[in-house]
């Protein structure tokens, strides 16, 4: 999760969030905080803040900045926070957890005070390129199709990004002045862009540290997958992910919207 937290620090110019939040945030929410990392930099950076990060797991450090703290709470349950509490929640890679999204916007927004933002940061599964030196046969182009199919399964969809799912379940939530990014991230050395090129490496390192976790899960759900064959196709995308030839990227997008006041 360190890893990823720097790679999409990159992808993001270093910043933390996008919506506009001025300079009157005085309480915030990191849903699915994971090791806490982003909510500890956001703490830090506003002191003025206090910041609320949640997550099923017990992995955050016990060293944080005084105006954080981390509980275990499960998002996709009924939230226990008060209506109209915080200036700003922020969610970052839900993808793969989440069965109903309106439903978790819908206590997103009952929680936000009014005119307060919420924001939500997602990747595809599905690696392609622009150039065709992706194909539909390569270990590549199958990562996608393995999460597609595992998504339909578990009964939770990886494909949010593909989809538009965070605008459209922010506009069924009934958030306001909904604006997105959307970016093009490289997996490898292969751009000649020297920030590109060091947001690819990072991307491979976060990919190549976190593929046999991803495909057991996943193997779990998919019916005839051996474990032969999922140390195959491991060495396999390794392999691909590693040659330049592969102009390799997938999409990330932030959607933030507003409370109406």
């Amino acid at each position: 999760m360190d890893i990823n937290h720097h790679f999409l620090s990159l992808c993001a110019d270093n910043k933390l969030y996008f919506a506009p939040l001025g300079d009157n945030v005085q309480k915030v929410l990191d849903i699915g905080t994971g090791t806490g990392l982003w909510a500890i930099d956001f703490a830090d950076d506003h002191p003025e803040a206090n910041v609320v990060g949640t997550d099923i797991s017990p992995i955050q450090p016990k060293w944080v900045p005084p105006n954080l703290k981390f509980e275990i709470e499960d998002c996709t349950s009924e939230w226990t926070f008060h209506a109209n509490e915080f200036d700003y929640i922020h969610m970052r890679y839900l993808v793969g957890s989440i069965v109903d999204w309106p439903a978790l916007f819908r206590e997103a927004y009952n929680a936000l005070k009014p005119g307060a933002w919420l924001e939500s940061f997602e990747g595809s599964p599905h690696m392609v390129s622009d150039d065709g030196s992706v194909d539909d046969k390569s270990a590549i182009s199958q990562w996608g199709k393995f999460f597609e199919e595992g998504g339909k399964a578990l009964g939770r969809t990886f494909l949010v990004v593909d989809q538009g799912i965070q605008r459209k379940a922010m506009e069924e939530a009934g958030f306001v002045d909904i604006q997105e990014w959307e970016f093009k991230a490289p997996v490898g050395g292969w751009p000649r862009d020297k920030k590109l090129k060091e947001i690819g490496h990072w991307a491979q390192t976060a990919l190549e540290s976190d593929i046999e976790g991803y495909v057991l899960f996943i193997a779990n759900v998919i019916v005839g997958w051996s474990r032969e064959e999922i140390l195959v196709y491991i060495a396999q995308l390794r392999r691909e992910i590693r040659m330049s030839k592969h102009h390799t990227y997938f999409k990330l997008k932030a959607v933030w919207g507003r409370k109406p006041v």
